[in-house]
């Protein structure tokens, strides 16, 4: 695997994180520890994601934000909770996916993957707080079913054909760029800035 798919899934990975962190680490480590996914030697870091601990914890957490991502506001609750635990897992899953003998490529990695899942979690939370604004209950279970389903495929696409991760990554990030300033001109739209005031003479 070369260093642009490696790159590539790195940042798959860390998108991902940022939408489903903890469905992100529980289905890698499903996937190894039933050997779904054979990883190349410099990838073998990955394998504490198939440790039973790391897996039972990972799990709960999913199924965890499986339930409070479909319920309205409970959802923005969550977001606000993981706004430091998902870029920083992001980052780090980033971190481990790159070759540990060249230091330059790992600090690239990580502050890349940082960004990575900072911007999906950002465009997330928007996008979800905006959603929450419909005055009917089922967009919100719509919008986190789709995010489920799309997290989940991508994660066995970028495993199953590392040379697609680069792609993925990248079309993730524009959809996380152009998903932050839908999120951001909505939200105008329902909270817009106030008048300014006229100035006395």
């Amino acid at each position: 695997m070369g260093i642009i798919e490696i790159l590539g899934l790195a940042g798959s990975l860390s998108l991902l994180s940022g939408w489903r962190f903890y469905l992100t680490i529980f289905a890698t480590g499903l996937a190894m520890h039933f050997d779904v996914v054979p990883l190349p030697e410099n990838l073998q870091v990955l394998d504490v994601l198939a440790n039973p601990w790391v897996l039972g914890i990972s799990g709960f957490g999913a199924v965890a934000e499986f339930f409070a991502d479909k319920i309205a506001w409970l959802d923005s609750i969550w977001d606000g909770l993981h706004t430091l635990i998902r870029p920083v897992g992001g980052a780090l899953l980033a971190l481990a996916v790159v070759d540990s003998a060249d230091p330059t490529w790992q600090v690239i990695a990580f502050l890349l993957g940082g960004g990575a899942a900072l911007a999906s979690h950002a465009t997330k939370a928007s996008a979800r707080a905006a959603v929450n604004t419909s005055p009917e209950p089922f967009s919100n279970v719509v919008v986190s079913t789709v995010e489920d389903v799309a997290t989940g495929g991508l994660l066995v696409l970028a495993f199953a054909n590392p040379l697609a991760a680069l792609l993925i990554a990248l079309t993730l990030l524009a959809l996380a760029i152009w998903g932050l300033w839908v999120g951001y001109r909505a939200f105008r739209k329902v909270f817009p800035k106030p008048a300014a005031e006229p100035k006395a003479d």
